[in-house]
């Protein structure tokens, strides 16, 4: 995937968040690491020590193969990383995958095993797309469907756009960004707060070439992405 978006309104600012809280060789967890790309990034730029985390074994196949600087990779089975102890982290991150969950128990899971991975006091930065921007073009991705208005759990489809400029749909589910800071909450965490990144914050904190490269007109009239964070307590 392409990802311009997330690599200018997104991934820059939360390892912002986390660069202002976590030090180097400290454990940061990436919760739904995916293919690992994200990881390894933050493992470079941050000097932490990162640990991976997902429900597909695939994932973490290629995540391993392809991401050597993250220094190990365990599987999420049934809600939990049974193999990582109550607050073994410093800090975790979370990047686009509360989206693939289709209930709010299952969002309120996620948040409860986070809280069970953070030493108290650790924060968690977590990076999600904002439903209400539905139907909008932006360089590499569409929310759901032009003139739809989504509720929360409501299924809708993404598109990515592809490396080639092609595009892949994938099935979601919409999930306000307002709803988050009440489930952080009852999981545990506290001091929720949320940014919406705009690309002329982004000309300072992403990569130059890429906020140069492009006029960004769909996000800078309405972007799309929104950062929590929060701290165990």
């Amino acid at each position: 995937m392409e990802a311009a978006t997330d690599w200018l309104l997104g991934y820059p600012f939360v390892f912002r968040a986390l660069s202002r809280r976590i030090g180097s060789g400290e454990v940061l967890v990436d919760y739904g690491c995916g293919p690992g790309k994200v990881a390894d990034h933050a493992a470079r730029l941050l000097g932490a020590r990162v640990l991976g985390v997902d429900t597909s074994p695939e994932m973490l196949a290629l995540a391993r193969a392809s991401a050597p600087a993250v220094a190990e990779y365990h599987l999420v089975e049934d809600g939990r990383v049974t193999a990582l102890a109550d607050g073994c982290a410093d800090a975790v991150m979370c990047n686009h995958v509360l989206a693939s969950l289709p209930t709010e128990e299952a969002v309120l899971g996620v948040f409860t095993e986070i809280r069970r991975l953070l030493r108290p006091g650790a924060p968690f930065v977590l990076l999600a797309t904002d439903p209400a921007c539905s139907g909008t073009e932006y360089a590499s991705l569409r929310i759901g469907e032009p003139g739809r208005v989504y509720g929360p759990g409501d299924e809708l489809t993404v598109r990515l756009r592809r490396t080639d400029g092609s595009w892949q749909e994938v099935r979601n589910h919409a999930w306000p960004v307002d709803l988050y800071p009440g489930l952080l909450e009852r999981a545990g965490l506290r001091e929720v707060v949320q940014h919406r990144p705009s690309v002329d914050e982004a000309l300072t904190v992403a990569d130059a070439d890429l906020a140069a490269g492009r006029a960004w007109p769909a996000e800078r009239a309405r972007p799309p992405l929104v950062i929590t964070t929060a701290l165990a307590a």
